[in-house]
């Protein structure tokens, strides 16, 4: 009874505790964007090529297929009547996507999402309903020798996606940072161009599920992470159907949740756990995945303070970086605070990007 106490006044203080980016803010109960993208009816009434692949029941191998089979005026069609559907369609060939994610951004007529549909911008999706999610290619995704996808935790959705914060923070700053530690220096000291970089990394800032708001039951239990595992599979499972190489998945706090609920669908090579405050797994062996699952955190990361529990469904289990656990460390002496494991100049950065270029072995 004593240690029944205990495990409940622990979840307890998890409740309080568990959270993102956004510190030590109340948090709000959200709900879970799922489903088929918006526009999908008008797209399935659609017969002008023949039957349109369901975006709710078509595998990515299939959307792709099914493209493969289309001239280029009748891609061009589909991407300006119905840019919404085209642009989320996992398997489309990747130009196409961003052609219309550029074209349902405009569409939108929001100022808060104007910059995104930049013409330096590579939005490989959006979706502008509840508080919308982005993601964003940094590089060439076509071809790059190695993709990693970037999954944030609290805090984030379209408008914060790219806001300005503190530099190398949030899912496009922590993207932009991997990209830069992985880029290929030529002799004069700048960044190589051409061929050897086509070769490089591409990097994704995947904000592409609904994340907790502040600290509140929505980071301490898995609700929103298992809505969100579901469009990590798929969006990965989309990457392969493009013929992308197996993504490195880098998974910051409340995305360490997706990515340990999601790592046994997806293809990844490595999945890479960072201010984790638990991957719903009591072992890296339990996540029934191949990739080599790697975790990190830092000295003065506060998630240290969030209890490892999980009870009633509330807590997210095991530490990553304990021994038990059975990951490999990253390491992360040097990193300050929770959202600093991007900085430039630290271990864990450097460790990032030796795996993300598959240095590692």
């Amino acid at each position: 009874m004593r240690r029944f106490g205990r495990t409940l006044v622990t979840a307890a203080l998890a409740v309080t505790v568990v959270g993102g980016t956004a510190g030590w803010a109340s948090g709000e109960s959200q709900s879970a964007v799922t489903g088929p993208p918006p526009g999908t009816a008008a797209w399935r009434a659609d017969t002008a090529y023949g039957p349109l692949p369901d975006p709710a029941t078509a595998t990515p191998h299939e959307v792709a297929r099914f493209f493969a089979g289309l001239d280029d005026a009748a891609r061009t069609a589909l991407v300006r009547t119905h840019p919404l559907v085209v642009g989320n369609l996992d398997g489309a060939p990747v130009p196409l996507r961003y052609e219309a994610n550029r074209l349902a951004v405009i569409a939108t007529g929001e100022a808060r999402y104007a910059s995104l549909a930049a013409p330096d911008r590579r939005i490989l999706a959006f979706d502008p309903r509840g508080r919308g999610q982005v993601a964003e290619v940094f590089g060439d995704l076509e071809h790059a020798a190695h993709v990693s996808v970037i999954v944030p935790g609290s805090d984030n959705d379209a408008t914060s996606h790219d806001a300005r914060r503190a530099p190398h923070t949030g899912p496009a700053g922590m993207a932009r940072a991997l990209r830069t530690a992985t880029e290929t220096p030529v002799a004069d000291g700048s960044v190589a161009d051409g061929p050897v970089a086509a070769r490089s990394v591409a990097v994704i800032a995947w904000t592409g599920y609904t994340t907790p708001v502040g600290v509140g039951l929505d980071a301490a239990d898995g609700r929103l992470a298992a809505a969100g595992a579901a469009r990590l599979a798929r969006f990965t499972a989309g990457l392969d159907a493009v013929g992308a190489p197996d993504p490195v998945l880098f998974c910051h706090s409340y995305g360490s949740v997706v990515c340990g609920l999601a790592a046994r669908h997806t293809d990844a090579a490595d999945i890479v756990a960072l201010g984790s405050p638990g991957m719903r797994a009591d072992t890296a062996g339990d996540l029934r995945t191949g990739a080599r699952v790697w975790a990190g955190r830092g000295p003065s990361d506060w998630i240290a303070d969030v209890p490892n529990v999980s009870f009633a469904g509330i807590g997210h289990g095991a530490d990553p970086t304990s021994a038990a656990f059975g990951a490999r460390r990253v390491p992360a002496a040097d990193v300050r605070g929770h959202a600093g494991y991007f900085t430039p100049g630290t271990q864990s950065l450097a460790a990032f990007a030796a795996i993300a270029k598959g240095e590692v072995r």
